[in-house]
């Protein structure tokens, strides 16, 4: 037993791995335990046994194997990495338990594998058990087939799939063994529970025994649906739900959805294999099928029967098959062959499916005709065939064939027909049915039953019925509007009787969509399948059609869309109106007579035809005032018209009386209910009289009247052909140009245009020049909405006339569509929005179908076929030149195009190139002469083209490219995307193949907004494109990725992964997340859109909405309003985006993308990937002289997802004029899309670059005119440049400079100063620098300015890289050839020379004598113009300040119009590029800002408004705001206070010293009353950046000066740190400042506390001290994540830069050491990613090596104890936040925390109070080393230990007082620095505590003395807290008392002067110590407060950072550290003394 202590002592992972079995066994016991103890299922804890699991299963000992498995079933239920162990423990479990004769070892093994199966791991689970099923052993094969059918009766058969388990099982009944046939007919039971009669198909050759048995068996199954009992993780919430169910006993409501779900979703023919049938065919097959003999046919054909029987077939290509079985169909004399025929297709078409669709059209119209035969049994055939060949198709695709048919003479042909179009109706849903395909069948069918045979008319009575059941009566009875009540009777009641069909329907989509469509009439509109939901919720009925074939598609023409445009909304505009638009009967005179003579005075109808011209004129004066005042209801319109017509009627001689009489129609036409029975009277006369000089434009007048009561389609036509069946010119043309003008008033919708081509074109010929002019300026107008396509018309017209057709088309050319002004009120059909969106549909595509087209079938001969099959390639050319002569002939054909199809297609892959370029341009010039209906040939044509992308030929390539994209232009993209043929593509692995089809895909799938679910089967191939080895291909699969993601959603995409090898699948899911990031929206339905646009473009068309809302109802279903229809008609056109006004550029149909939406699209971090590619060096970087072309396809590339389609193309315009277009509208949309813009900034910068070498001048100065609006949005959004936006942009933008134009050269340079608002100056000096190397003289001189500008505003410290280096440069530019070159290096060197002093001389280096000599004698001149040089700028500044607060007070005070003149005489001073700029520069904006809201009377912060702030400022002169009227309008006031607060700040920065001072006190002011202070937010880091900009200023210029006065530096200090310890208090505002403000900042301010110039200023220490305070507030209050990265990133800078002082880093680490303490209470608001992202840099540029390289060790340490500390409070999950870091693997970092962790997991226990004890033991052994005195010793024992401590430091106090020569030195000496500031600053503290009591009393009396102030009283007395020796909550008052002392010091005195010498004498004399020593104590008193803090926190150290002690932690700097306390109570006396 001595071995047993050994084993036992291992930890728990050896022991189960130990060889003996007990040890085994023991330590599987305690794993079991440990598992079950666990909670965090990722604990690192599991990981541990990651290898060890498979052993679990598989122990060699039976008893620890039953542990074993135990262990692992906890294993694999908790662990989260559980998952990777799957295959190797299930096979272990499948090979080693389910042979064990225990039992539970069978039923542990069944439940890990149910459990694998539950944490998502099934397929792999399944895997593993298939292979199970072939072992030799029969109990292991028994056990899978249990664990199998266990799985798929709890999971069920969504989650277990049944396909390789139906295909393995009879193979089982087949086994030897009864057990395994037992087991294996109870799965087959459990199976047919799931899908029911599919099974039997895949069964149906098993022994029919057992078949028997197993029928007996499946009768018993319960028939209810099976439901899923046990759920995946994934699957929490369905599992509650079931749950819930049970628990409310049994199946409650939720039985519905779930049953939806599971039940129909097998489908039988899935799960069987496919036959491949084409090579077994008879090989004589196709000779026999041509025999003569009619056996021999038989033959042939019933060997293919046999063989289509197979109920699947594989895929292949059956072209040749279906030719020759068309043939008998159509040809052959037998009629029984004819039957077998038709059943072979029938077979085809089932066993193909969806494979068949594209050989559906060349059969349809066969059969079809072939109905004509009479035998029942050849009838029944052909009906089957075609039924199963519709369900390969869509009833789309046929319908033209169909259609065509139903014309045919033979009535049992329409009968047949008819009754294949009912049963293909039961097969659609509302949504698959739209009014585009209703419209046409319809028509067709209401010829049917007004047919003469009986039985055609109950046929077509069926097919009506079932049309009117499946698309609800909404949809249909448009078209039955002219059909009589018996009949409509009769549809209703066939209607009733139809049976729709569910579940026949291939796919499971189809299926859902039937089962919710029950109920037919309207809730079938709303309700419909899955994918259809979307459209259906967008626009109830009508259209799903369009959607699909290209929804919101690019260029798209095509028949369904535009018929969807007419069905959504021109069909109710054509013939709703007429069956309410009243035709009223023609009355008689009489009953005309006497309905006028009720509603007009007698005289006035006894004077109309009176001889008399004035008694007439009279008579229409009283006629004209009745009508006027008639009410509509009583008007009765016919008889009104009818007695104007009377004699002398239209032939009125008089012109007034003319006049009058037309104006009176026209007021009929309005006022009335017009008719057009009324027109018809009218009409006849109105054209008569258009050309008329004098009464034309009556006449004219009232025609518009008339169209818009009668509609204008109608009216129209109507005067256009009264008008040529005359013959006066004028009248003619006249005519025309009225009806030019009324369609651009009304639209185009329903305009016949095929009318008035004919009539245009008797026009075009006529004689009379006028005529002729105003038909063509007629075609201008129908261009606009017609576009392209019209000009078809003309071709063969006069070439000169041609030629003026063309001049007025380019004139058009570009304009956009104007909307319909009128036709809203009461015509449905033009209503609103839908009315131009509508009629661009209609017309262009109407056009394109009124095209005549030429049936060239007949020239297609079989010669011809054969040509291009021969085997010469010279005759193959010859063939495809007559075919392309044919096409180019004909113009524009029909679909029926013959045998050219199959010969074309054998050309695609002719061995002779040429061949196949040539076959390309055919069948684009096909697609184009064909139109839409080339969609039929989609799959027999098209997807050969893109076989076709994968030619080794470049050209070859690009010339596929280009037809497919024609193809798809007219087709749409869904036909190309159903079905397999574009997934068996993608499969062959042809790298250029695959590379242009993904291109081809990436670019057209960002545009659909949906696509069918068959674009699924191409995401495998996906995948393996991602891993292709060529690069292009990777490339182009990871583009298209998100689009793919973006139409099949995440989770489709990841599950996909699943049949990866597993390095592949994690691969695969780093790039599926990536794209995630990166996947755009789905192009937004137009819908809302259509509102955004009106509302945008034409506010005044919204109004009409509702209004049209009813007419539509009322003129399309007898006056119900109905809003359904409404919005279908509003939103008419899915497909198409929104022609609003502002949107046609073109009017040209292919470019009618919706250009309503965003033009930028934001893409979540697409800007950070563009960047890493660029780093990756994945993309081109940005950089070049010239732009080549693969800079602008790159750019256009990475635009395409982020750009909107439509801009990007007129960006990429070759003309320059749609670059302006562009840039007009990215103006427009720049403030309305700031985020958009700022997501894409890179791109449209760099876009900008290429503008920048455009020639073209107008494009230059827009790009500029943009850039200035774009960078001042950018600064108010306060956003800064990143590098990567910079460098590719600025060196660019420096090239203009150089421009000869001087007034782009201006805007350059302003755009330059924009910039330095939101890229530091310093980075953009090194551009600019490099500007100055140019060979451009204008170049090198306007540079040089620049750089001169940016030192005088921002001073020396932009220079980079040194002063030094920069000047030399500069200086170097002082002998340059040009003259002003050398000028502007002088001038800029003399403005450093005025901002730096005689140190340029030693910064210059060594000049020629020459240029020395020059530059001096310019210093001279420079100097006599101010006094003297250095002072210059002193001198210049403040006097411009003064100006401009001047200024600002006038602003306020002087009315509002003077405002503007002001500042602009204001700015020009301070624009002289000479002149020195004192307001820096990049705060001119803000004067624009002021200057542009002059209108206003200015309401700015009221915080301003309500103190009387005049006293305190008189002696400076500030505005004075108290005397500004408050504006009313106090919405503004957020706007204007922004202004203001920005013209502050603005000044906070400011050159002049009090300048600034004001600005300080007035933003101190604001953050120190609670109510104002959120006026801030927002402006917290424009704030910072003034103040540390200020402080630089004064560190670089005010220090160095000798002429200031060093009391004003002091002051300025003490106002800017003043007013940051306020703003630092107020913590939500702190937490404002941004990471990069924050590290400025505390640059900034660690600069200024190791300034030794202001140590030897008499108020320096102070200074210091403050500043101290000051750091200490901002590392608390800010917010931690950003202090704490920017602290990194500085110590990262101070440690790289050379220059700095070891000092600076030091302090930066102390900075860090403090926030390390604040972590334990602030860790959990860190966004610790983004830290460990910053330490991870950090130490990427500090390898620990280069760390331990350092002179001091502590930046090593420090970083440990950071990364300790972190470890130690987050714990192992500290490794889960490493997920900003890119490549982990190379990071040093999560190596270093794993160890941290490891290390701390190690040392169990609570360690870390041990080690606290340590650490202060070991403090306790160094005091006791030293034995002075043992009364001293135990003191600081106890100060040392951490319960005692205040004791202690109380106890020390005492002593020393006591005995005050007590040396405790050497005590101290031994400890740590850390130990001997602590204990000081305690000692201080009891001692200010002490003295505090007394001094309460005296600080209160302190404010009562200055109650003149403008602070308010509440606030006075100073809070006790400052006596608190927590110190946690300074009060307000504390600085109050602070701000005071600034003010004095400002010499802004608070109370009366009387009793106190002036401040300043008391501030040069240190003697008198009231304001002095006053100051001093505050900040000592401060200083106490913050150590009293840090007292608390110092013993809260953690172990680790005990190696630290030797550091001082406390950040007083020394010198205040070691301030001797005898000196504090001195100096506390002596504040109290002058108190007194």
């Amino acid at each position: 037993m001595g071995d047993d202590s050994e084993w036992m002592k291992l930890p728990i992972d050896q022991k189960c791995e130990h060889k003996l079995w007990k040890a085994r066994l023991n330590g599987y016991e305690e794993a079991l335990k440990l598992f079950q103890k666990i909670d965090d299922e990722k604990s690192p804890e599991w990981s541990k046994y990651l290898g060890l699991i498979k052993k679990f299963v598989t122990d060699s000992n039976a008893v620890a194997q039953l542990k074993g498995l135990e262990a692992a079933l906890a294993y694999v239920e908790n662990a989260h990495v559980a998952g990777k162990t799957t295959g190797e423990v299930a096979s272990g479990v499948v090979n080693k338990v389910f042979n064990q004769p225990k039992a539970r070892a069978k039923e542990l093994g069944l439940d890990i594998c149910l459990m694998y199966i539950e944490i998502e791991k099934g397929e792999a689970v399944q895997e593993e058990l298939l292979k199970g099923l072939d072992n030799k052993n029969p109990k292991i094969i028994v056990a899978c087939i249990e664990t199998l059918r266990k799985a798929l009766s709890e999971f069920g058969s969504k989650i277990i799939s049944l396909k390789p388990i139906i295909k393995v099982l009879p193979k089982l009944f087949e086994s030897r063994e009864k057990a395994v046939r037992d087991e294996a007919k109870l799965l087959a039971v459990e199976i047919y529970r799931w899908i029911r009669d599919a099974l039997r198909p895949p069964l149906q050759n098993i022994n029919s025994v057992q078949l028997k048995e197993l029928e007996e068996e499946w009768v018993k199954v319960s028939s209810s649906a099976p439901k899923q009992t046990r759920f995946l993780r994934s699957q929490q919430e369905l599992k509650a739900k079931f749950e819930q169910q049970q628990a409310d006993g049994g199946d409650a409501d939720g039985g519905g959805d779930d049953e939806e779900e599971a039940v129909p979703q097998v489908d039988a023919y899935e799960l069987l294999e496919a036959v491949e049938i084409l090579s077994k065919l008879p090989k004589d097959f196709y000779e026999k099928i041509e025999a003569k003999k009619w056996q021999e046919r038989k033959e042939a054909l019933e060997a293919v029967e046999v063989l289509v029987k197979n109920p699947k077939l594989e895929s292949g290509d059956y072209a040749d098959l279906v030719k020759v079985l068309k043939k008998v169909v159509g040809k052959d004399t037998n009629v029984m062959l004819v039957a077998l025929a038709a059943k072979c297709l029938a077979g085809l078409a089932t066993g193909l499916r969806k494979k068949f669709g594209q050989y559906a059209g060349h059969v349809v119209p066969t059969i079809l005709e072939k109905f004509k035969e009479k035998k029942p049994q050849v009838v029944q055939a052909l009906q089957e065939a075609i039924d199963a060949i519709f369900l390969t198709t869509t009833l789309q695709n046929i319908s033209e064939d169909v259609l065509a048919v139903m014309d045919n003479k033979n009535p049992t042909i329409k009968q047949q027909t008819s009754l294949f179009i009912a049963r293909s109706f039961r097969h659609c849903t509302p949504s698959t049915l739209p009014k585009s395909l209703l419209k046409p069948f319809c028509a067709a069918l209401l010829k049917h039953i007004n047919d003469s045979a009986p039985e055609v008319r109950d046929a077509g009575f069926e097919a009506l019925g079932t049309a009117l059941k499946v698309a609800g009566e909404k949809a249909v009875n448009p078209f039955l509007a002219d059909v009589d009540k018996l009949k409509l009777d009769r549809i209703k009641e066939c209607a009733e009787k139809v049976e729709l069909i569910y579940g026949k329907k291939t796919g499971g989509a189809a299926e859902k969509k039937e089962g919710k469509a029950v109920n037919g009439k309207a809730p079938a509109l709303s309700g419909s399948g899955d994918k259809e939901a979307k459209d259906a919720a967008a626009k109830p009925g009508p259209l799903k059609k369009a959607p699909a074939v290209k929804p919101g598609g690019p260029p798209k023409k095509g028949k369904p869309a535009a018929a969807a445009g007419m069905g959504g909304a021109g069909v109710k505009g054509k013939k709703g109106p007429e069956t309410k638009e009243i035709f009223e009967p023609e009355l008689s005179i009489e009953v005309c007579e006497e309905k006028a003579a009720a509603v007009l005075p007698a005289s006035c109808i006894q004077q109309l035809d009176s001889g008399n011209w004035k008694e007439r004129l009279a008579s229409m004066e009283e006629f004209q005032k009745a009508v006027e005042l008639m009410e509509r209801s009583e008007m009765p319109c016919q008889a009104l018209v009818r007695m104007l017509a009377k004699k002398p009627g239209w032939k009125e001689t008089n012109f007034q009386v003319m006049q009058m009489k037309l104006h009176i129609v026209a007021l009929i036409a309005q006022k009335g209910t017009f008719s057009k029975t009324s027109a018809q009277v009218v009409l006849d006369g109105l054209v008569d009289k258009v050309g008329d000089v004098k009464c034309g434009s009556n006449a004219k007048e009232a025609m518009t009247a008339i169209a818009e009561a009668c509609q204008l389609p109608w009216t129209a036509e109507q005067v256009v052909a009264m008008a040529f069946s005359q013959k006066n010119p004028k009248n003619q043309s006249e005519t025309l140009n009225w009806l030019s003008n009324a369609i651009k008033e009304f639209g185009f919708s329903g305009l016949n245009v095929k009318a008035f081509i004919s009539n245009v074109k008797t026009a075009l010929a006529a004689t009379n020049p006028a005529v002729r002019t105003s038909a063509i300026t007629l075609l201008g107008v129908m261009y606009l909405y017609v576009g392209p396509p019209l000009r078809m018309f003309f071709e063969d017209e006069k070439p000169a006339l041609l030629s003026q057709i063309d001049a007025e088309f380019e004139k058009m050319q570009g304009q956009t569509v104007p909307a319909p002004i009128r036709g809203i009120s009461r015509n449905s059909a033009v209503g609103g929005d839908d009315g131009e969106e509508e009629e661009q549909e209609d017309v262009g595509n109407d056009v394109v179908d009124l095209l005549p087209r030429t049936d060239i079938g007949d020239k297609i001969t079989a010669e011809l076929v054969s040509k291009i099959g021969d085997k010469n390639w010279k005759i193959r050319k010859e063939g495809l030149d007559e075919v392309t002569s044919i096409i180019n002939d004909a113009k524009f054909i029909q679909p029926n195009i013959g045998e050219l199809p199959a010969a074309l297609k054998s050309r695609l892959n002719d061995s002779n190139k040429i061949l196949v370029q040539q076959t390309l341009s055919i069948l684009q010039q096909l697609a184009t002469a064909m139109g839409p209906s080339i969609k039929q040939h989609v799959k027999n044509l098209g997807i050969p083209v893109i076989t076709v992308l994968g030619d080794s030929k470049n050209n070859v390539r690009a010339a596929a490219l280009a037809t497919v994209n024609a193809w798809a232009e007219q087709t749409g993209m869904k036909e190309w995307l159903e079905g397999e043929d574009l997934s068996e593509e993608l499969k062959k692995e042809n790298p250029f193949l695959r590379q242009e089809l993904l291109g081809w895909l990436a670019e057209k799938l960002p545009t659909l907004r949906s696509v069918p679910s068959d674009l699924l089967l191409c995401v495998p191939h996906l995948y393996s494109c991602l891993e292709d080895r060529n690069g292009d291909v990777r490339k182009k699969a990871q583009d298209a990725l998100p689009f793919f993601m973006m139409h099949l959603g995440f989770e489709k995409m990841a599950k996909a992964t699943g049949k990866l090898k597993p390095t592949s699948k994690d691969q695969v899911l780093a790039m599926l997340d990536k794209a995630k990031a990166n996947m755009p929206a789905k192009p937004a339905p137009p819908a809302k859109a259509s509102s955004r646009v009106v509302g945008g473009a034409a506010p005044a068309k919204f109004q009409p909405a509702s209004a049209l809302a009813e007419d539509l109802g009322s003129n399309a279903m007898e006056s119900k309003p109905d809003p359904k229809k409404a919005k279908a008609g509003g939103v008419s056109s899915k497909a198409k985006g929104i022609q609003g006004k502002k949107v046609l550029s073109k009017p040209n149909l292919k470019e009618d993308d919706d250009k309503s939406g965003p033009i930028f699209i934001i893409v979540p971090n697409g800007k950070e990937q563009r960047m890493k590619d660029e780093k990756a060096l994945k993309v081109l970087k940005w950089n070049f002289t010239t732009p080549r072309d693969e800079y602008i396809e790159q750019l256009k590339t990475q635009m395409s997802s982020c750009v909107a389609k439509w801009l990007q193309d007129e960006m990429f315009h070759a003309d320059f004029q749609h670059h302006n277009k562009a840039l007009a509208v990215m103006i427009e949309h720049l403030e309305s899309e700031k985020d958009g813009v700022i997501s894409c900034l890179d791109l449209i910068l760099k876009w900008l670059t290429l503008r920048f070498f455009d020639t073209n001048t107008s494009v230059l100065m827009k790009a500029l005119e943009y850039l200035k609006l774009l960078f001042h949005m950018l600064s108010q959004e306060e956003y800064h440049l990143t590098e990567n936006e910079a460098s590719s942009f600025i060196p660019y933008l420096v090239l203009k400079v150089g421009e000869p134009k001087d007034v782009i050269r201006r805007d350059v340079r302003a755009i330059l100063n924009r910039m330095c608002l939101i890229y530091p100056a310093s980075k953009m000096f090194t551009f600019i620098m490099e500007g100055t190397k140019s060979k451009n003289s204008k170049q090198r001189a306007e540079c040089l300015e620049e750089l001169g500008c940016l030192v005088e505003s921002y001073g020396m410290n932009v220079c980079q890289p040194t002063p030094g280096k920069a000047l030399k440069e500069m200086a170097a530019h002082i002998g340059d050839r040009d003259n002003t070159v050398r000028n502007a290096a002088l001038n800029t060197i003399v403005t450093v020379y005025n901002v730096h002093g005689d140190q340029v001389f030693k910064l210059i280096g060594n000049l020629s004598e020459k240029d020395m000599s020059m530059l001096e004698e310019r210093i001279k001149r420079s100097a006599k113009r101010p006094s003297t040089a250095p002072v210059r700028q002193a001198e210049e500044k403040p006097q411009r300040a003064q100006t401009i607060s001047a200024n600002a007070s006038m602003l306020r005070k002087a009315p509002a119009e003077d405002m503007s003149s002001k500042l602009n005489q204001n700015r020009s001073m301070g624009s002289h590029s000479e002149a020195t700029h004192t307001v820096p520069r990049e705060f001119q904006l803000d004067l624009d800002e002021i200057e542009n809201d002059n209108g206003t009377v200015r309401c700015e912060m009221p915080a301003l408004v309500q103190h009387k702030l005049d006293d305190i400022f008189e002696p400076v002169l500030i505005p004075e705001p108290k005397i500004r009227a408050v504006s009313p309008h106090f919405d503004d006031m957020h706007s204007n206070t922004a202004s203001t607060i920005n013209f502050v700040i603005s000044q906070v920065a400011s050159g002049d010293i009090n300048t600034s001072i004001q600005a300080l006190a007035q933003i101190d002011e604001v953050v120190r009353q609670e109510d104002k202070a959120e006026a801030m937010s927002g402006h917290i880091d424009q704030f910072l950046i003034a103040t540390f900009m200020q402080l630089r200023l004064i560190y670089n210029t005010h220090m160095a000066d000798e002429k200031l006065d060093k009391d004003e530096i002091v002051k300025l200090y003490s106002c800017i740190i003043g007013s940051m310890i306020s703003l630092f208090q107020i913590e939500s505002l702190a937490r404002e400042a941004s990471t990069g403000v924050l590290k400025d900042l505390m640059h900034g301010l660690i600069t200024l506390m190791l300034d030794s110039r202001v140590e030897d200023l008499e108020e320096g220490e102070q200074v210091i001290r403050s500043v101290n305070l000051l750091v200490v507030k901002v590392l608390e209050k800010s917010d931690q994540t950003n202090i704490l990265s920017a602290l990194l990133v500085l110590l990262q800078d101070s440690l790289l830069a050379t220059a700095i002082s070891p000092k600076f880093s030091e302090l930066v680490m102390k900075c860090l050491w403090r926030m390390v303490r604040l972590l334990p209470q602030t860790i959990n608001s860190i966004n610790l990613d983004r830290i460990l992202l910053d330490i991870h840099i950090f130490m990427k540029i500090f390898p620990k090596e280069k760390l331990k390289q350092c002179k001091s060790e502590f930046p090593i340490r420090t970083l440990k104890t950071l990364l300790h500390t972190l470890c130690k409070l987050k714990g192992p999950k500290i490794l889960d936040h490493l997920t900003m870091i890119d490549n982990r693997n190379e990071s040093e970092l999560e190596a270093h925390l794993c160890r941290v962790v490891k290390h701390s997991m190690d040392q169990t226990g609570s360690k870390a109070d041990k080690d606290t004890e340590k650490g202060a033991s070991r403090i306790e052994e160094k005091a006791s080393k030293a034995k002075v005195n043992d009364i001293l010793a135990e003191i600081f024992k106890k100060i040392g230990s951490k319960e005692n401590t205040k004791e202690g430091l109380a106890e020390l106090y005492e002593y020393k007082k006591k005995y005050s020569d007590a040396d405790i030195e050497p005590f101290l000496k031994n400890s740590s620095q850390f130990f001997q500031s602590y204990v000081e600053r305690g000692l201080r503290l009891i001692e200010t505590e002490r003295e505090g009591k007394g001094r309460i009393g005296a600080s209160a009396g302190i404010s009562s003395q200055m109650e003149g102030t403008c602070v308010p009283a509440s606030t006075h007395t100073v809070s006790s807290s400052i006596g608190n020796t927590n110190g946690e909550e300074v009060g307000p008052s504390v600085y109050l008392e602070r701000l005071k002392i600034l003010r004095q010091r400002c010499g802004l005195d608070n109370a009366k002067q009387e009793d106190r010498p002036p401040l300043t004498s008391l501030l040069s004399k240190p003697a008198v110590p009231t304001v002095a020593s006053s100051t001093d104590m505050l900040h000592s008193k401060l200083s106490q407060l913050r150590e009293s803090r840090e007292q608390y926190q110092h013993l809260d150290l953690d172990s680790n950072q005990t190696h630290s002690s030797g550091i001082g932690t406390t950040l007083a700097s020394p010198s205040s550290a070691a301030a001797n306390i005898d000196d504090l109570k001195k100096r506390l006396e002596r504040i109290k003394s002058s108190r007194k």
